[in-house]
Order: structure tokens, then C-alpha cells, then sequence
């Protein structure tokens, strides 16, 4: 067997894996994969991916309580909105300092701003992102989510931060659901219920967001092409929240998403070149960094005062 066929094998082989992995795991097999042996089918991997990820999302709609998600955030709505926004008009100006291309940036501000790789997945055809701005996004989100994990409950213990306190912090601070959710529970049971309260009404911002960014970046003499799979995704989270659906079906449909989510981020890691790399260097890096660590000590500075 001649080397084109056996990293095709491999291509398919991991491919499939990516359903069943966690999706950081899988966006970095996809981008190891790209930067070692190449990638085959990569028109394929292009063209599938959008979507895959289009697809996704909506599915993550069903996840989703539209009540209980806006019940659950009404004390600190002020402070996500300025938070939100915030994080947003910053992220874009630095960008511009850093003379990062203007996508990258937003979709780096985007999952910093609202919930890491679900915001960057749902912005991301919004924009027209190629999947080289898209799996750098990731790959600077998912790198900072895997070390807030650890040390935010160390961080949290140093402080003497209440439960409350670390819940409301985490949820803000910290990009990803599931990280939020992560350190929530090993700093306790609740700080846990905050934080994912929290949390799911900032995930919320992402309908808004899409919709303002498909004005923002429409084509010049062009209209703002509207954002279907978004309107979807608010359809499923509307029926999920009004309709008796039982919950076996929703859970499959949630968990389904989630998995084809995973494998969409191993095609768009495959896209990631050494020359594309070379080309933008570490300011998106940075630039996810210096946006953290701003939201992390101004959101601490507020939740201690």
C-alpha cells in the first residue's frame, strides 16, 4: 500500500473516531494531522464542514429552555449586556492594533464574549469565515479553556471566593460551557448552579450576535444575507421549551449535535496549514489572551467589591 492510500485510510479512520471524542480533542488530531502527513479530500473536508456546523448548532437549540434561561439571568443582565458588548467592541479594536485579519478577531472576541467554540461555530458561516480563521479561533479558545479548568478553582481557594461569587466569575471569565460547568463543580455543588445558570443565558447572545454580524459583514452593494441556520436554532429552542417533546428524543438529538459537532471541528483543524500559520503567527493567540485575562480580573474585581 503506497503512502497516498495510507494517509486516505488514516484521513477516514479519524474521520470517523471524531464523532465519538471530546470536540478540543478532535479539532487537534484534525490540525496534528494537517501539520504532519497532510490532508486528503480536502475539498470535501471544506465543503462538508459549513454544514456539519450549520447543522449542529440548530441541533444545540434543543438543548436549550428559553424560560428558564432568561428567569435565571435577570439579576445579572445589566452586567452580561455590558460584558457582552463590551468584549466585542474590544476584541475588534485590538484586532485593528494588531493588524489581525478582521474576521479572526471577531471570531476570537465572539468566543470570548459569549461561550467559546458554540459562539465561533454559529458566527463563523455567519461572516463567511474560511476554516483557516475558524480553526485558529478555536484552537486559542479551547487552549485557554483547558488551562482556566484548572486554575480557576485554584485562583477561586486563594481568594476566599464564596460559592456564589466563583459561580458568577466562572460563568463570565471562562469561555466554554463545559469548562464553566467543570470548574463550577469542583469548586462545589453551588457555584456549579450559578455559574450554569449564568452561563446559558450568556449562550443566549448568540442569536442577537449572528444577526448583527450578518449586517456587519455583508457584502459591499449587497444585502445582509440572513442567517437560516440561527433562525433554526431558535425555532428548536422555542419547541423544546413550549412543546411536550419527550425528553429521550431531545437528549438524542442534543447528543447527536454534540458528535457531529466533534467531527466538524476535526475537518476544520485538517485545514489548518503550516503556511497559514506562518502567515497570521501568534496575534490571534494573543489576542484571545489579552481579551481573558481583561474580562477575568474586571469580572473579578466586580463579583469581590
Amino acid at each position: 500500500m503506497n503512502r497516498d492510500k495510507i494517509v486516505k485510510a488514516l484521513f477516514v479512520i479519524l474521520f470517523v473516531a471524531s464523532f465519538f471524542l471530546p470536540p478540543a480533542v478532535a479539532l487537534f488530531i484534525g490540525i496534528i494531522l494537517s501539520l504532519t502527513v497532510g490532508v486528503p479530500y480536502s475539498k470535501f473536508a471544506k465543503k462538508t464542514s459549513k454544514y456539519m456546523l450549520q447543522a449542529s448548532v440548530v441541533g444545540l437549540g434543543f438543548s436549550m429552555n428559553l424560560y428558564q434561561s432568561l428567569q435565571s439571568g435577570k439579576e445579572g443582565m445589566l452586567f452580561t449586556i455590558i460584558s457582552v458588548v463590551g468584549v466585542m467592541v474590544l476584541g475588534v479594536v485590538l484586532g485593528k492594533l494588531l493588524k489581525i485579519n478582521k474576521k479572526n478577531s471577531y471570531l476570537v472576541a465572539s468566543g470570548t464574549a459569549i461561550c467559546g467554540g458554540s459562539a465561533i461555530a454559529a458566527v463563523a458561516p455567519v461572516i463567511d469565515a474560511d476554516e483557516n480563521d475558524t480553526s485558529l479561533a478555536l484552537a486559542t479558545i479551547f487552549v485557554l479553556n483547558a488551562v482556566a479548568l484548572f486554575i480557576f478553582p485554584v485562583i477561586g481557594q486563594m481568594l476566599e471566593l464564596s460559592q456564589e461569587q466563583f459561580g458568577t466569575w466562572a460563568a463570565i471569565a471562562i469561555h466554554d460551557t463545559s469548562s464553566v460547568v467543570g470548574a463550577g463543580a469542583a469548586y462545589g455543588d453551588e457555584a456549579l448552579k450559578v455559574a450554569t445558570t449564568i452561563k446559558l443565558t450568556r449562550a443566549l447572545w448568540i442569536i442577537p450576535l449572528a444577526f448583527v454580524s450578518a449586517f456587519i459583514f455583508k457584502t459591499k452593494g449587497g444585502k445582509a444575507s440572513i442567517p437560516w441556520f440561527i433562525v433554526l436554532f431558535v425555532i428548536a429552542m422555542i419547541i423544546n421549551t413550549y412543546l411536550p417533546l419527550p425528553q429521550i428524543i431531545t437528549q438524542n438529538i442534543v447528543l447527536v449535535a454534540k458528535r457531529v459537532m466533534a467531527a466538524t471541528l476535526f475537518l476544520i483543524g485538517c485545514g489548518l496549514t503550516i503556511g497559514v500559520i506562518k502567515k497570521v503567527g501568534v496575534k490571534p493567540l494573543l489576542l484571545g489572551v489579552v481579551l481573558w485575562v481583561i474580562i477575568s480580573v474586571i469580572t473579578l474585581m466586580v463579583v469581590i467589591s
